[in-house]
């Protein structure tokens, strides 16, 4: 049985009742506040280190740590063509700000002297100088993504989740194996261009977008998506959804605020419960 509580809008509350307080000034609120920028670079560049040692605990959390393979990068707001990115060998539950590598456009190490993964730089700085409104890019060897890239072609529209990436992932189906030459680099960032994400054909899957929280939360959906068709597929028949709805649904779920806040989510329980990250 149901319990109904009388509210007394005249009469104020007292220390005595449980009156609840009503807003006086209700208001629908559907959406977020703009995100403030950083007071100053220095600002921007510690909240990019703290999101992306936070993206590599999430990324373990979600099992995407496989051996040596993975890396996620985010270009320093000061010295445009450098980036900070994960050091070779320590496993991604484990990475703190102190761990991050901050490498030039030359492969050479400026902060840091733990090894460079030689793919992540191949990969990676290829997709920063292409695309300069790129601040961050995630690429690991996730199971579900690995498993649809083996397929060689790109994911239907089946969910409202997937309509993320409705015509915004490509496709590189040029696997020559283990991508340490830079013009192989190159030839994954022209393909990728300004989508969300790519499928690395008998590789895996690769995200990028104007925030670490945006691509790291990309890459999470991304697989997710990859996992979805899977079952789907393995289950019957899946019936896609048409191009006008998946078009619009684009539009309104597609946005990288979507993705920050989706991220931020995570990683507020991840900070709380894994203090040392911020070291």
């Amino acid at each position: 049985m149901s319990a109904v509580l009388s509210i007394d809008r005249n009469s104020p509350a007292s220390a005595n009742t449980t009156r609840l307080q009503l807003n006086p000034s209700p208001q629908q609120k559907f959406w977020f506040d703009p995100i403030p920028p950083r007071a100053s670079i220095e600002a921007e560049r510690r909240h990019r280190q703290e999101r992306l040692a936070g993206a590599f605990r999430l990324f373990a959390r979600f099992g995407f740590a496989q051996g040596l393979a993975g890396h996620i990068t985010a270009r320093d707001p000061e010295l445009t063509d450098h980036f900070w990115v994960n050091p070779l060998g320590v496993h991604f539950s484990r990475i703190k700000v102190s761990d991050l590598l901050l490498v030039n456009a030359k492969g050479e190490t400026v902060i840091g002297n733990r090894p460079l993964n030689k793919a992540a730089f191949a990969i990676h700085a290829a997709i920063h100088e292409h695309n300069p409104k790129i601040i961050a890019a995630a690429h690991t060897h996730s199971t579900y993504g690995k498993a649809w890239s083996t397929l060689g072609r790109k994911l239907d529209t089946l969910t409202q989740d997937a309509c993320v990436f409705h015509d915004d992932v490509a496709l590189f189906d040029d696997f020559t194996g283990m991508v340490v030459d830079e013009s192989e680099g190159l030839r994954i960032a022209r393909a990728l261009g300004d989508r969300k994400g790519a499928i690395l054909k008998n590789h895996g899957i690769l995200s990028a977008g104007p925030t670490v929280e945006a691509a790291a939360w990309w890459y999470i959906a991304l697989d997710n998506a990859c996992h979805t068709q899977l079952l789907a597929e393995a289950a019957g028949t899946p019936q896609p959804i048409d191009e006008a709805t998946a078009r619009h649904t684009h539009s309104q779920i597609g946005k990288p605020e979507g993705a920050l806040h989706s991220f931020e989510s995570l990683y507020e329980g991840l900070v709380e419960a894994e203090p040392e990250l911020l070291d």
